[in-house]
């Protein structure tokens, strides 16, 4: 198991970068009072503290603002090109310094591809604890972050640094996307199929291992899955079958499918059983270990979901599990399932179909198949 780890051996797997940090320095996770994307401000208070600004004026070009909570903005500058830009930053959710600069890019990337667009470029958002930090572990940090951009093909071209109390770390991405291709996640149309492209269960992982109870090979999964790029999203922005897109992060599965089916003003129907979840997921999960995001996020939307009477609260627990640099969640036509199957695997990801969109009351509706 895995306990205190600034000094621990991991087993190869493709991007590992040993650990580089002192012994007299204390593990990144402890310095955040939440990880990752389950340091998200929960949905109900965030809906609330933006009620002020959805009234502002906007001009035309602004294909995407936030009004659909989307994934990213997108401003068209001339026919054939819209700007995408995002940014996305947190708090450690590995000791690791190099795998969280890894982790924390990945994520922040995954919101262009969610538009269906193509990153150009990044600059990198830096907060960190300099008196407690050393400047070896801080450039790891760093170092992990633009290895991820290399591996998306795009540069870090600058950035902004502050002294913080917790280690913060992210980027501003911007991207380029035909402005005829963006794929907002509120055009999912009655008759979609639902394909995720990634298992569920980082946040109960990141749980499992900020208590030491996560096994080396569970760990390298964990991180595997988190510093995979979603680069199939620029395939299926291509896509005409393909009608909305959102990543999967702090909200949880329920929560991004619940922002779908309000912005489609339909029900996103989900088979449970269907669902991919990281091989562990379910034994963590009933071991206790589940973050607090997952409780906030039942609290802001769970009397909003319909759920089969057989799902137990472990099946919630991941339900509402906060992903890191999770999958994309895509709406598209039977017809294009074929093709949204092969962007995915010319990428790597093993994507699985989860459900379909229905006319009906709008909200999330999860079902369990019958077996056999």
């Amino acid at each position: 198991m895995r306990s205190q780890i600034l000094h621990h051996t991991m087993p190869a797997f493709p991007g590992f970068h040993a650990m580089n940090t002192t012994s007299q320095e204390p593990p990144l996770t402890s310095l955040s009072h939440g990880g990752g994307c389950g340091c998200k401000i929960a949905p109900g208070l965030l809906s609330e503290m933006l009620k002020s600004t959805m009234a502002m004026p906007v001009p035309d070009e602004l294909l995407v603002g936030i009004g659909t909570s989307d994934d990213a903005a997108v401003y068209q500058i001339n026919e054939h090109q819209a700007i995408v830009a995002t940014t996305d930053f947190f708090m450690p959710i590995v000791d690791d310094p190099y795998a969280f600069g890894r982790i924390a890019a990945t994520n922040a990337i995954s919101d262009i591809y969610a538009m269906g667009g193509t990153p150009i470029m990044a600059l990198a958002l830096v907060g960190m604890p300099i008196n407690v930090l050393s400047t070896t572990t801080i450039g790891s940090i760093l170092e992990g972050g633009q290895s991820i951009c290399r591996e998306a093909g795009i540069p870090v071209a600058g950035g902004h640094s502050i002294d913080s109390v917790e280690a913060i770390y992210g980027l501003v991405v911007l991207g380029l996307v035909n402005p005829k291709q963006v794929k907002r996640n509120a055009d999912a149309k009655a008759g979609d199929l639902l394909i995720l492209g990634k298992p569920l269960g980082v946040g109960i992982y990141a749980a499992a291992l900020k208590k030491g109870q996560l096994a080396d090979t569970d760990y390298a999964q964990m991180l595997q899955t988190t510093t995979s790029l979603n680069k199939a999203g620029s395939k299926l922005g291509a896509i005409d079958g393909v009608h909305a897109m959102t990543d999967v992060t702090g909200f949880g599965l329920a929560g991004h499918a619940l922002e779908m089916a309000r912005a489609a003003k339909l029900c996103l129907k989900l088979d449970w059983q269907k669902v991919p979840l990281l091989p562990m997921a379910k034994q963590h999960a009933g071991a206790g270990h589940v973050t607090g995001a997952s409780a906030r996020n039942w609290s802001a939307y769970g009397h909003e979901l319909s759920l089969d009477s057989r799902l137990t609260a472990v099946d919630r627990a991941l339900l509402t599990d906060p992903q890191t640099s999770g999958g994309l969640l895509v709406a598209c036509t039977p017809q294009a399932r074929a093709e949204v199957f092969e962007a995915f695997a010319s990428t790597g990801l093993d994507a699985r179909e989860i459900g379909s969109v229905t006319t009906g009351s709008v909200g999330v509706e999860v079902m369990m198949s019958e077996i056999g």
